[in-house]
């Protein structure tokens, strides 16, 4: 009869695994072709009768390696869980990975369980990590550019009187001809768009409507 599979069993089975190491002590320190254990599924699925006896009852090392070189309490999902392998197993839990993480800098950085994360720096006597600044939505969307060194930007309000200086010198003929066209039922047409544009760059220009109309204009008498 062929035995059962241990890693599959240990994912929702604990019992039938102590059981089956019951018969085959030896399958306790066995590890898959990535290094995966029995304590790293105890420790996962949260099955800490299953944990003890691996440690305690069948001398599996507590710091047993996969091939990331991880404990079991890199893949820790609850905080007994947790507790137990540090306080009662005693895990080394300033161990690194391959890429120099500890469990709670690899448990904060996936974002999943920060409570263990939170437990396990205060077990190592390491502050906790300072929150990010969280943008507001304005500077997400529209981030400010850097001034160059040399310009400088003084915020303050504008009054009234200076918001409107140089109002009083707009020709008079041009402000009537805009109003006239804006008063257009055929506003929006192109024609009628096309002499507004006109009389803008006009404007721009520093032209003046009624110096155009003397320039054009017949006389009659």
């Amino acid at each position: 009869m062929t035995q059962p599979n241990p890693f599959i069993l240990a994912a929702d089975n604990p019992s039938a695994v102590l059981t089956l190491l019951q018969s085959n002590p030896a399958i306790a320190s066995g590890q898959d072709d990535h290094g995966y254990s029995l304590l790293h599924a105890a420790a996962s699925y949260g099955h800490i009768d299953l944990l003890r006896a691996l440690v305690k009852e069948y001398g599996v090392d507590v710091n047993l390696l996969d091939e990331d070189s991880e404990t079991c309490l890199f893949v820790t999902e609850t905080l007994d869980i947790a507790k137990c392998l540090v306080e009662e197993l005693g895990v080394d839990y300033n161990r690194r990975n391959d890429e120099g993480l500890t469990a709670w800098e690899s448990i904060e950085i996936d974002d999943s369980f920060p409570e263990i994360a939170v437990y396990l720096r205060q077990v190592a006597g390491v502050e906790p990590a300072a929150p990010a600044a969280q943008p507001s939505a304005g500077d997400a969307l529209n981030p400010a550019l850097p001034l160059p060194p040399n310009i400088q930007v003084n915020m303050g309000t504008v009054s009234e009187q200076e918001a409107s200086a140089g109002m009083d010198q707009v020709d008079p003929e041009f402000k009537r001809r805009i109003d006239e066209l804006a008063a257009r039922p055929d506003f929006h047409s192109e024609a009628t768009q096309n002499e507004l544009r006109q009389l803008v760059m006009d404007a721009l220009s520093g032209s003046s409507i009624e110096t155009e109309d003397r320039g054009v204009r017949r006389r009659t008498d």
